[in-house]
């Protein structure tokens, strides 16, 4: 709960959110709150989203993702543009607006790319325990090497002590060959290795993490070594074949994915070729495994067994963005952190 004076609204800057992040355990944040979720003192509504066409012709869009958790409760507005990178500028952009829980009123508002960059790394990595156990993990390949790339490689070096080699794919030769760089000084005791191909750091990795900003899928299944596990956080790179024939598809909410009509899975899922967890599949289809709260909660019990593909999929859920934004806030009162700014 706040403590600010009733009449301000505390403002925290990416700078500030990145300051008083440091340290926080993110994936035992999010682990916490997927159970929470599952246990109903955490939750969401439906999100809006606004989309458009930029004057210089770039797919852009604004989305608004409420959420709750324990006495946090806020929004996270998240903007992009596919244009950006060609105008030098990040592709996101956002901010999370928290209220006080007793008045309703606005009470802290912060930059909210960092938070959505570290809570989706945390989501992978809570998710990937789950299935596979992050001290097993050895080889590690990245599509995409932006922001989100960089958040998953500051999670992965403090949680996967066993990583031996990253192998490093982005459409951009110079985004490749930087993401290369900052591996290299900050672990320089593993093998990185840029690829030319999508298709050569797939297979050559037990772990793929897709962070994009393809709209067309192209990774199919037969990239996939046996006992991989793909996720799929940019959402539109695994192609029907991977989603259809991996051996277990995991989401994080089956609400957001089956009412999505832009991305592969939530079109399948309309079409009746992908059903919700627990149900029946249908012929020719199948049925999504489980949800990431009763992944993490222990509820899955078929066995994922070594030689499976595991594909997860995680749509994004804006309790996280609120769960991790109320406790920055909490650390940003105690230690002074912030503009107070009168409303």
């Amino acid at each position: 709960m706040s403590t600010d004076p009733g009449d301000t609204i505390r403002y925290l800057t990416g700078a500030e959110v990145e300051e008083v992040s440091r340290g926080l355990r993110i994936v035992d944040l999010v682990r916490d709150t997927l159970l929470a979720f599952r246990q109903g003192t955490a939750g969401l509504t439906p999100e809006a989203a606004l989309r458009w066409t930029t004057p210089e012709g770039a797919a852009a869009r604004s989305l608004i993702l409420p959420g709750w958790s324990g006495t946090g409760y806020g929004c996270k507005i998240i903007n992009s543009s596919l244009g950006n990178h060609e105008r030098g500028v990040a592709r996101a952009a956002g901010l999370i607006v928290l209220a006080d829980p007793e008045t309703a009123h606005p009470s802290c508002v912060m930059e909210g790319a960092r938070v959505s960059a570290l809570r989706t790394a945390g989501v992978s990595l809570a998710a990937v325990q789950a299935v596979r156990g992050l001290a097993s993990v050895t080889s590690v390949a990245f599509l995409g090497c932006g922001r989100q790339a960089r958040a998953h490689q500051e999670l992965l070096r403090a949680e996967c002590p066993g990583i031996q080699r990253v192998l490093l794919y982005d459409r951009d030769p110079a985004s490749r060959e930087l993401l290369a760089e900052e591996w290299r000084r900050a672990a320089p005791g593993i093998e990185v290795q840029v690829v030319a191909r999508a298709s050569q750091a797939v297979a050559g990795a037990e772990l793929t993490i897709a962070a994009t900003t393809t709209t067309e899928p192209y990774v199919e299944l037969d990239w996939l070594p046996e006992g991989a596990t793909f996720v799929n956080v940019s959402l539109d790179d695994a192609c029907e074949s991977l989603l259809m024939g991996c051996d277990h598809l995991f989401v994080d909410s089956w609400d957001l994915v089956s009412g999505d009509d832009h991305r592969l899975l939530g079109r399948l899922s309309r079409s009746g070729r992908v059903t919700a967890p627990g149900s029946a599949a249908p012929n020719g289809g199948r049925a999504v495994d489980a949800e990431l709260p009763g992944l993490v909660a222990g509820d899955y019990t078929r066995i994922i067994g070594a030689r499976d593909r595991v594909v997860i999929n995680p749509f994004g859920m804006g309790v996280h963005d609120i769960a991790l934004a109320d406790v920055i806030r909490a650390r940003a009162v105690a230690a002074g952190v912030g503009r107070l700014l009168p409303r």
